[in-house]
């Protein structure tokens, strides 16, 4: 690998001679690890805590969901920059409630196009297929210009990008790559697996012996997390997998970070029954119409909803409301603040400056629940009958708190990261990933054999 520099959004990255590759683990609450750990399923990570590596604690972009912190983590920016604000939103040019998975929602260049226009090689790797066609913008399909420009340009052509879900269905011209399934060697994963993340840090072993990227991402699934409490049986083999294919990376000579897109909470009653504020009826009731008719009332936008609603029934603890017309924001505001399980209700001009976030893609109000509670829109909206374990999910402040890992030794970063809204603080955020990797190590590495 040859040394090179790019700047993007602001922020410059230095590379030095060894490939780089960051790992997100999707809805890593710390306790998992700190779990895995004392039950010695993860002796790598374990090693590297207590002589070979850094750890800082750290936190996620507001909210806590998977879309908005794999953007940020992918532009090195929070959401106010980048645009992606949600799995899901109200778009405010068409007024329709639409997923945000499309391209033209992002309003910032990714690492990834500007690391190859500099002329390095790239390799991202997704678990679900969501997040493909955000992570390949300017890199394997059409994306803004990492020049900074703001138009539109073709794709650089010069990396690689596609999920485990659709690994099959990988083409040169549409992901940069051909017969994913022969490079990996395993079957096809289902899309609620564990095997769907395995799938992803196994293709990035393959592609590190074979085609030795520059920089490598690879993000994985939730699926483990929102059935699975830390500590238990299942999420520790979870783990332990994680810990094998971290230490195979090593091993090849990479700089390796791993870091989350969000925690995770239990947000259920002792009962088992998800514990739910059913927001949309609430506000409805509080207007004087029908709590459970959408039409002509309040509505409630859940930005956690995504096609894959098995595991969390679209319930997160992120909302922004969009209030009829000639509606009182601020007596609707005083209503809900002070709810058992509402933890904050802002107007949402305050929100966005509070929590880095796009304000023309928010609504009128901003909720968020506590580390236990759920938010919905009206009871018929959500399809429960697949909630085989009693809910986790994640999306407010109490999913704030992830990890953040690098094999390398190196002081803290300085002004990346500070107090969050809820007052706790943290050294990093998890979008500060490639920089830390990259221009922090190269000014700071310590040797580590």
């Amino acid at each position: 690998m040859s040394p090179a520099e790019f700047s993007v959004n602001g922020r410059s990255y230095a590379f030095s001679d060894a490939p780089v590759v960051v790992i997100c683990i999707d809805g890593s609450e710390p306790a998992y690890h700190e779990e895995a750990i004392a039950a010695g399923r993860m002796p790598w990570l374990k090693e590297l805590v207590a002589s070979r590596g850094s750890s800082w604690p750290a936190h996620c972009a507001v909210p806590t969901l998977t879309n908005p912190n794999n953007m940020s983590i992918a532009t090195g920016r929070p959401p106010a920059v980048h645009g992606i604000c949600g799995n899901y939103i109200l778009d405010p040019e068409t007024g329709e409630e639409v997923l945000m998975n499309d391209p033209k929602f992002l309003r910032a260049p990714t690492i990834f196009a500007a690391a190859a226009a500099a002329g390095l090689s790239v390799a991202v790797v997704t678990a679900k297929d969501k997040l493909s066609r955000l992570l390949a913008a300017g890199l394997t399909q059409p994306g803004l210009d990492p020049a900074g420009s703001g138009s539109m340009v073709e794709p650089s052509n010069k990396g690689i990008c596609f999920s485990a879900e659709k690994a099959n269905e990988a083409t040169l011209e549409r992901n940069g790559i051909e017969s994913v399934m022969e490079l990996v060697d395993m079957d096809l994963p289902g899309v609620y697996s564990a095997e769907l993340s395995e799938f992803v840090l196994a293709a990035g072993v393959r592609l590190l012996e074979q085609r030795t990227p520059d920089l490598m991402y690879l993000t994985l699934t939730d699926y483990i997390q929102h059935k699975n409490a830390p500590g238990t049986e299942t999420a520790n083999d979870f783990y332990a997998m994680i810990d094998h294919y971290a230490a195979e990376l090593d091993k090849r000579g990479a700089v390796v970070v791993i870091t989350a897109d969000h925690g995770m909470s239990p947000k259920h009653q002792d009962d088992g029954k998800p514990r739910v504020i059913y927001l949309e009826e609430e506000v409805n009731s509080l207007l004087g119409l029908a709590g459970d008719t959408p039409d002509g009332g309040s509505r409630v936008i859940l930005p956690i909803t995504d096609p894959y609603t098995v595991h969390h029934g679209a319930l997160g603890s992120f909302a922004n409301i969009f209030l009829p017309p000639g509606a009182d924001r601020a007596a609707v505001l005083a209503a809900l603040k002070g709810r058992e399980g509402i933890t904050d209700v802002h107007l949402s001009e305050d929100a966005a400056k509070l929590f880095d976030m796009p304000l023309d893609r928010m609504g009128h109000l901003t909720v968020l629940s506590d580390k236990h509670t759920a938010l919905g829109r009206y009871r018929a909206w959500h399809d429960l009958n697949n909630l085989e374990v009693p809910l986790r999910s994640h999306g407010g402040l109490g999913e704030l708190n992830i990890p953040f890992f690098i094999n390398r030794v190196l002081p803290a970063p300085t002004g990346t990261a500070g107090t969050a809204p809820n007052g706790e603080r943290a050294v990093a955020h998890n979008y500060d990933a490639f920089w830390v990797a990259t221009t922090h190590a190269a000014l700071n590495l310590v040797a580590v054999s």
